[in-house]
């Protein structure tokens, strides 16, 4: 994906690499704490996520009030690593560290700004010249990506943290051209007379 390459540099490119292919909410994605994240077993647990309300930055259970366990893809071993080791220079630098075991903060250990991940999300894709993308919009990305994969609904619900299907299907599923051509080839195939022997 163009995006993911533009942002490779970004300190908060694990985070989007996880917005992509996990389709994690924003809040989700800056609740992560590393004690949620099992490297070797290659599984996350979707816990918490950070909210703002007014003038304050607080953690919050997700939005349907439960945990969920979602396998790592492959593709984000190797960011969170390199996140874990840059937290860690970041931490070593630091005059003062708030610890607090999230994955994603700022030089001083402290949760970050939900509205900074999608204003440095927008930028990235606005530099590289690519069409207005919103953080949001990985996530409808990820879910169409999963569908057209074949992956089914009730498997793309759990990983999306929907608390009912109905959710998933009425809004991450759209028709594609791609689709409703392959629905009718499949009937063309099913519905074909064979010519009687002449």
């Amino acid at each position: 994906m163009a995006f993911l390459e533009s942002s490779r540099r970004d300190p908060l490119y694990t985070a989007f690499a996880l917005a992509v292919a996990l389709g994690l909410r924003r809040g989700e994605i800056l609740g992560l704490r590393w004690s949620d994240i099992d490297l070797e077993r290659r599984t996350l647990t979707v816990r918490n996520q950070i909210q703002r309300v007014q003038k304050e930055l607080y953690a919050d259970s997700t939005k349907n009030r439960r945990a969920r366990a979602i396998p790592i893809p492959r593709m984000c071993v190797a960011p969170l690593r390199w996140q874990r080791m840059r937290q860690a220079a970041l931490r070593a630098a630091a005059k003062e560290w708030d610890e607090s075991d999230y994955v994603f903060t700022t030089r001083t250990g402290r949760p970050v700004e939900p509205r900074n991940l999608s204003r440095s999300f927008e930028r990235i894709g606005l530099d590289a010249g690519l069409p207005r993308i919103r953080l949001h919009d990985a996530r409808h990305g990820c879910a169409t990506l999963l569908f057209a994969a074949g992956v089914a609904p009730r498997v793309v619900m759990e990983i999306l943290g929907h608390s009912q299907i109905a959710v998933t299907m009425n809004i991450y599923t759209h028709v594609t051209d791609g689709s409703r051509r392959e629905a009718m080839g499949h009937m063309d195939r099913l519905l074909r007379r064979r010519r009687p022997a002449e």
